[in-house]
């Protein structure tokens, strides 16, 4: 008899750690719609890891929708039997599936690579993503089934609706704490990582950069982006070297989190750096809101320096160091103020200058940088009217600018390639030629987007949880996308979530890189001293300059776009 009794016992905990047939069903199903197409290539061991996540927030719904199926079948006097020998079937079905789902996120991840000109992966590479997918759906079943023994346990003790809410609080404190502790390590890794310059990168020699000679404002302070920023870039030598032509030394003034304890204070130090290296009677002033760790892109702002001869005062400050997605999650004001605070700073003190020696004004942003620069205007006649030029690269959807601006768009033009009163006096481009595709007056001064249909950051927003988006209309989607990729609700939004984390490991001309265009993009607002937008006197530089500059730029990110 009681050996009976440990017999049943054993197999009522057998069936309780098997795992559930319609839970796996379920998973399965969002596992393989998690590896359909998206904006941009995946790798295959992030893309196990997404799948192994997508199966079990469906094998968690699917045991969920079991468990209510079986109460009212009981309800209703019938009791499903034991599935004897199921568990054969099941694996024979979980190999297949496997096997499925590894061909199919082959297949599609090389429908996304032939897009966006990158070679494709060898089947080999299938090994990765069941790498990423199978330990993580191990650990998530354990994870559940040891949550489902833990309810049962309470529930002997206290009944099912104490045990579901005492089960419920414990996961919710212990994942609370997992992603406190998660946030406070990587808070600690890039303030070691930020925090300080790089030992390799030298203080400035010229006065004309920030920490130099006679800088009011300390190495040490900058951090590392700062540092990188202050501590690089071509000299004049370099630019003549490049363009044939005498050059000043451009100047760059940056000011770290620890250079003054406000955001206010900071950005008079700025002014005053700007003072004193005589950047108010440079030809051209470029206001930057740098990204959330304090990067400004080097192919950008080193391309305005050799355009425009090094006559050039880039002006930015820190306001906070870790990665832009986690500045924007937990401090989404931070780039709106700092960039308000220090382009007011800085425009009270142009003002001041008389109005025919004043430096082009010009804002200029990237990423989250693009989305606080754009939150210092009203709308887009506040920005003409406080400025000479603008240049926003890969804005995020969440700018309210941009979305304005985009949602007046002209009728038939698409998305991801706006087209605003024929171009009068925004414009959007995303490759070489297409500042020739608008052969109408262009008014100054000029603001212009660089943009591209396959960059998650610009298209990643609430809305694509629940909603369609425009820019997958067949219609309005560029020809970078794959033809394969269509909406689903919530797996869309993660797996764009994911594309961000790839966003610049791709060809020039897609996703979050914009090398390629950058030097086009400066000429069209700003000119090269004697042409193209708000251009200054003389005769600006021959094609084999810009051909040279153009090079030069495209060198510092060269993922070579694949040809077959």
């Amino acid at each position: 008899m009681a050996s009976a009794v440990a017999n049943d016992r054993r197999a009522l905990r057998a069936r309780r750690w098997a795992p559930s047939p319609m839970g796996s069903l379920l998973g399965l199903v969002l596992a393989a719609l998690s590896v359909t197409p998206s904006l941009l290539p995946r790798p295959t061991l992030m893309q196990g890891a997404l799948a192994a996540v997508s199966f079990g927030v469906g094998y968690l719904i699917g045991v969920l929708v079991w468990a209510i199926v079986r109460a009212l079948l009981r309800r209703r006097g019938v009791r499903p039997g034991p599935w004897r020998w199921w568990w054969i079937v099941y694996a024979a079905l979980w190999l297949v599936a496997l096997a499925v789902l590894s061909a199919l996120a082959l297949q599609w991840q090389n429908e996304v690579r032939r897009a966006v000109e990158m070679p494709p992966l060898a089947a080999s590479d299938v090994s990765g993503f069941l790498l990423g997918f199978l330990p993580l759906v191990v650990l998530l079943l354990a994870i559940g089934k040891g949550v489902a023994a833990m309810a049962r346990a309470f529930g002997r003790r206290i009944g099912p609706f104490g045990a579901g809410l005492a089960s419920a609080a414990i996961v919710v404190l212990v994942l609370g704490g997992l992603v406190f502790g998660a946030m406070r390590a990587i808070d600690g890794i890039y303030l070691a990582r930020n925090g300080a310059p790089d030992a390799e990168v030298q203080e400035p020699s010229s006065a004309a950069r920030s920490a130099g000679p006679d800088s009011a404002i300390a190495w040490e302070t900058l951090g590392r982006h700062g540092a990188n920023f202050v501590g690089g870039g071509p000299s004049a030598e370099e630019i003549e070297a490049l363009t044939g032509r005498p050059a000043l030394e451009p100047i760059r003034v940056y000011a770290g989190l620890e250079s003054a304890p406000t955001i206010e204070e900071r950005a008079a130090l700025v002014v005053s750096e700007l003072e004193r290296t005589g950047a108010f009677e440079r030809s051209v002033l470029v206001v930057a809101t740098a990204t959330g760790s304090g990067w400004l892109e080097p192919q950008t702002v080193d391309a305005i320096e050799y355009l425009r001869g090094g006559d050039t005062a880039i002006a930015a400050m820190q306001y906070a160091y870790t990665p832009s997605w986690v500045s924007f999650v937990f401090d989404p004001d931070a780039p709106v103020e700092a960039a308000r605070v220090l382009f007011a700073a800085i425009e009270e003190r142009w003002l001041e200058l008389p109005e025919d020696s004043r430096p082009l004004l010009v804002s200029y942003g990237l990423s989250l940088g693009a989305h606080g620069s754009q939150a210092v205007f009203a709308d887009l006649a506040n920005l003409r009217d406080r400025t000479d030029g603008a240049l926003f690269v890969g804005s995020p959807s969440g700018s309210e600018l941009w979305r304005t601006l985009q949602a007046r768009r002209d009728p038939g033009s698409p998305a991801w390639q706006p087209v605003l009163d024929g171009g009068r006096e925004v414009r959007w481009i995303s490759r070489a030629g297409d500042e020739d595709l608008l052969t109408g007056p262009w008014e100054e001064p000029r603001v212009l987007y660089l943009q591209h249909a396959t960059d998650p950051v610009t298209w990643l927003s609430g809305e694509l949880v629940f909603r369609s988006p425009e820019w997958l209309e067949a219609d309005q989607r560029g020809d970078d996308i794959s033809p394969a990729m269509r909406w689903i609700p919530v797996v869309t939004a993660l797996q764009v979530t994911i594309d961000m984390l790839g966003g610049e490991a791709v060809p020039a001309r897609h996703g979050h890189n914009f090398g390629d265009v950058v030097v086009t993009g400066w000429r069209l607002v700003v000119g090269d001293g004697g042409t193209g937008g708000t251009a200054g006197t003389g005769d600006g530089l021959d094609a084999a300059a810009i051909a040279r500059i153009q090079a030069e730029i495209e060198s510092y990110a060269p993922i070579e776009p694949y040809q077959e």
